[in-house]
């Protein structure tokens, strides 16, 4: 008899309706905090919402993450329906919701947490495999094995065009921010190791920037799996997607090409017009 599988990651994972609806992935929101009201990411607030706030008050929203009830009562509805569950979080090192969701864990039978150690679709990479393998028919317990071994050869990273909302949720300074605005710097920032760096600071028009950032990211790379790629962002213009998208195709044999727009969590710390390609490494 297969195992009975269900599939639940963080809100924060990025992907698709689509790609949720089609796997059967349960989302669990994470909760984003605007003045003091608290609503559930991608359930009682969008992006929209969030840029409207600024715009009207020149706050930005913030974030907090889902506490080990909200895991107890994620989890405890399909262990009592005999499945073994696969959760998928957020890196520790940016949310506290895998020590939140490993100490609900540890009330249960089959519920495996997995440290995605990354962010939007780096997660998303991570949540997708474990679906696919559970829908292979592989055990719970294989498949959460099987995909923490993936996670050190996701490759993600993301450049913002503007530093304003990172500045506003006291995560840059003001100083750095005032200087990369008069430069227009877009500074990408990468997933290493659970946390984020800053790497190459590009300098120009966003396309201009989104180009070369592709185009170092991918190109003379003999290390890249092409078996799929994201490009997530925040309310880019369409034709700088659609520019992405062509370098994309044009600097590497992707199988699987995949457009997703971030949810709240990363909006609320990038703002508008951020993108990044998410990947893996071989």
């Amino acid at each position: 008899m297969t195992e009975n599988i269900q599939i639940t990651a963080d809100s924060t994972c990025d992907l698709s309706p689509e790609l949720i609806k089609q796997h059967n992935i349960l989302i669990n929101p994470l909760y984003i905090v605007k003045g003091d009201q608290s609503y559930k990411d991608g359930l009682e607030i969008s992006p929209e919402d969030i840029y409207a706030y600024f715009d009207e008050t020149g706050n930005v929203t913030k974030t907090s993450a889902s506490s080990v009830e909200d895991y107890r009562a994620l989890f405890a509805p399909l262990v009592e329906q005999g499945k073994s569950v696969i959760h998928v979080n957020i890196s520790h090192g940016f949310s506290s919701c895998y020590q939140n969701a490993c100490i609900a864990a540890e009330e249960f039978e089959n519920v495996h947490v997995v440290d995605s150690m990354n962010l939007s679709t780096g997660s998303g990479h991570i949540v997708l495999k474990a679906a696919e393998l559970s829908e292979q028919g592989m055990p719970a317990a294989q498949v959460a094995e099987q995909v923490r071994r993936l996670v050190p050869k996701v490759e993600a990273s993301f450049v913002i065009d503007t530093l304003t909302y990172l500045h506003k949720g006291g995560r840059c300074s003001s100083v750095a921010a005032l200087g990369a605005n008069l430069l227009k710097l877009k500074p990408c920032i990468e997933v290493m190791d659970g946390k984020m760096h800053v790497g190459k600071k590009f300098r120009g028009a966003l396309i201009k920037c989104m180009e070369e950032y592709v185009i170092q990211r991918l190109k003379d790379r003999e290390d890249i799996d092409y078996s799929r790629i994201f490009i997530t962002h925040t309310s880019c213009p369409p034709e700088i997607v659609a520019r992405v998208r062509q370098l994309v195709e044009q600097y590497g044999p992707f199988q699987e090409v995949i457009e997703t727009v971030a949810g709240c969590t990363i909006t609320s710390h990038c703002g508008p017009h951020t993108l990044g390609i998410l990947f893996l490494r071989k």
